[in-house]
């Protein structure tokens, strides 16, 4: 972690130290399962619990000089110590220039980096196929005096608009549509043109790809999806290997407020030692479903970048280790598209995705996502994979005319 901020910028970042003592033991292990089960965690003292509660403090004793890592609990919190920790082993391994921090919400996070890096007459990159809400930042950022310009992220698109650009932003896959772009060559080209790069993480997560790895200067996510996975908590982070950068983002934290609740933090924690067992099983899981929603002749626009066949398979093959859990397709009209999803059993009509229990929706529901009223996005949870394909196909015929 980088020991750039200061205490005007809401406490130092040593104040992992404070907690612990030491960097903890999650070097003991290098795969991905020992990493995430250890991530975080404090050295071991006797009679003291694996992984402390929660700390609930607005402010902590404070005599003298107001130095140190606590002050106020806007600036910092012992809990979001141990939780940044963990994030940061996951999403950089190894990486003693890699800070990280928390946020109250995946927008928090991605408002965060956006708004602490560029000014007035400063030109941000987009992806035209992103998250939702990407549009709303759009309208803001514009609305401050800086230019936008977007395009798909499939094929590399956002190349051709990166000249003069201070910032370019990144979803891969993108969200709805599971489009995947080469996050190490946009970096280079990037870079080259003195722009920074982030990289919305969330669908990947950090076991399925490290972006900070390929090249890019931040990887953001929201936590409130696979991250922590059960659909219980809002959460974001980011994570970033400039100095001077990050400290931005957090003088941005905190000017605006944008932080966890302590108890969120901890089931965050909580949940992340878990993520390579869910990870693993719902991305084998997505690709059984995708398979065989491969063979319905009334689904079309079927993406799955794990399908050897899918068009972003060859990129995603290269720089992701696992493929995610959303599937995503088209049923013919918005009515059969309804009637499929009334007839799931196993799979909760709900947005979102990434949580142990498969959630699907028709996406054109929301306005804002380019896609046909039929479309379907598929998150595939932790129910046996038997039971899951037998549910989906069943639900198809069953919507059937």
């Amino acid at each position: 972690m980088s020991d750039s901020a200061t205490d005007d910028e809401g406490g130092a970042t040593g104040a992992v130290d404070d907690v612990t003592g030491t960097a903890g033991r999650a070097g003991a292990g290098t795969g991905d399962g020992t990493r995430a089960v250890r991530a975080g965690l404090p050295e071991p003292v006797k009679h003291e619990p694996t992984l402390p509660g929660p700390v609930f403090a607005a402010h902590f004793h404070l005599p003298g000089d107001p130095t140190g890592p606590y002050t106020y609990g806007r600036d910092e919190n012992p809990t979001w110590t141990l939780l940044e920790r963990a994030v940061g082993e996951l999403e950089a391994p190894g990486r003693d220039d890699a800070e990280t921090l928390v946020f109250a919400s995946g927008m928090a996070a991605i408002s965060a980096v956006l708004f602490s890096q560029l000014r007035t007459g400063d030109v941000c990159v987009l992806p035209d196929d992103g998250y939702q809400a990407l549009p709303l930042v759009r309208a803001q950022l514009e609305a401050y005096g800086i230019e936008v310009r977007t395009a798909p992220t499939g094929g590399d698109a956002q190349l051709d608009v990166l000249d003069g650009a201070s910032l370019l932003w990144i979803e891969t896959p993108s969200n709805p549509g599971l489009d995947v772009c080469d996050i190490g060559r946009l970096a280079e080209a990037a870079h080259a043109r003195g722009a920074l790069v982030a990289v919305d993480n969330t669908l990947a997560t950090p076991l399925g790809q490290r972006p900070l790895e390929l090249g890019a200067d931040f990887a953001v996510a929201s936590g409130t999806k696979q991250l922590t996975g059960h659909g219980d908590v809002l959460l974001g982070y980011v994570v970033g290997r400039d100095a001077e950068a990050m400290a931005a983002v957090r003088r941005w934290r905190k000017i605006v407020g944008a932080i966890p609740g302590p108890m969120e933090a901890w089931l965050a924690h909580r949940s992340v030692a878990t993520l390579q067992m869910r990870v693993d099983r719902q991305s084998a899981t997505a690709l059984a479903v995708a398979e065989a929603l491969r063979e319905r002749p009334e689904v079309t626009g079927l993406r799955y970048p794990g399908l050897p066949d899918d068009p972003s398979h060859e990129i995603a093959a290269r720089q992701m280790r696992s493929f995610g859990c959303v599937v995503s397709f088209t049923l013919p009209t918005r009515a059969r598209a309804d009637r499929f999803l009334d007839a799931l059993r196993l799979v909760d009509d709900a947005t979102s995705f990434g949580g142990v229990r498969s959630t699907a929706e028709r996406r054109g529901r929301w306005g804002g996502d380019a896609v046909p009223e039929g479309f379907i996005r598929l998150s595939v949870g932790a129910e046996d994979p038997e039971d899951l394909v037998a549910d989906v196909l069943r639900a198809l015929e069953a919507s059937a005319d």
